[in-house]
């Protein structure tokens, strides 16, 4: 099994919705004040903004949240938030990229070591292994959105650059620039979609054994668990079984 976003759907299926969900919500809440703060408090005209929201909305969070989130932007005692990225090598030798949003850069890096160092990877300089990915557009629909052959074909319309359809769903893959054009034509064609964003979409992937697996997603789970990680971006590839068994 390829592909971060796959791990994440079973491991939240084992459980600690509750948690996992308050933990979302935070971190959709820190992105909603950060990118209003950054530019203007309307979503309409502000491209990263109308991003946030539309994917808090995607994950059902409530209005007056949003909104709480937005106001807080402007108020004159708003917190500051930083935006770094980290990148290192897990397990295994998978690379993995984390971005942050943090109010103090000294605790972030100290904790994100600590993470690594716990789990046999190690941190490395800021474009250590960024040069492995790609910076693009991802649009993710639920199967509900339509057929496979449909999909695609709206996606191509639209001036998606890729799609790949599974039985988790449809994922659309943009050129950065691209993302909020794409993003509007596709949402005119199928709907709203389940999540909106730019990643870091690795260039190939690197096998990992059951028992760099285990360990793998254990510094996976820890970095998500850090307020002040927004997205963990990984090369991984393993296999269903193997999955299967950590999901068990």
């Amino acid at each position: 099994m390829a592909g971060h976003s796959k791990f994440k759907n079973i491991m939240h299926r084992k459980g600690r919705q509750d948690a996992v969900r308050s933990k979302m919500f935070s971190k959709l809440s820190k992105e909603i004040t950060v990118a209003a703060k950054m530019g203007d408090p309307d979503p309409d005209s502000n491209p990263r903004l109308r991003l946030a929201v539309n994917n808090a909305k995607a994950q059902s969070m409530p209005k007056d949240n949003i909104q709480r989130a937005i106001n807080k932007s402007q108020a004159g005692d708003a917190e500051s938030y930083d935006e770094i990225r980290y990148e290192g090598y897990g397990p295994a030798g998978v690379a993995v990229v984390v971005e942050a949003l943090t109010d103090n850069r000294n605790r972030s890096a100290s904790n994100i070591r600590s993470y690594f160092t716990k789990c046999g990877g190690s941190l490395g300089e800021t474009g250590s292994v960024s040069f492995m990915f790609d910076r693009v557009g991802e649009i993710i629909y639920k199967l509900e959105a339509g057929e496979a052959d449909a999909v695609l074909e709206a996606a191509i319309e639209a001036g998606a650059e890729d799609v790949q359809s599974d039985e988790s769903g449809h994922t659309i893959y943009t050129a950065f620039e691209d993302l909020n054009d794409v993003a509007k034509a596709l949402e005119e064609a199928l709907g709203e979609a389940d999540s909106t964003k730019i990643i870091w979409k690795p260039q190939n992937l690197t096998p990992v054994d059951a028992d760099k697996a285990q360990t793998l997603m254990k510094l996976i789970d820890m970095l998500e668990d850090d307020d002040d990680v927004q997205n963990v971006y990984t090369n991984f590839d393993v296999d269903e079984e193997t999955m299967a068994e950590l999901a068990s």
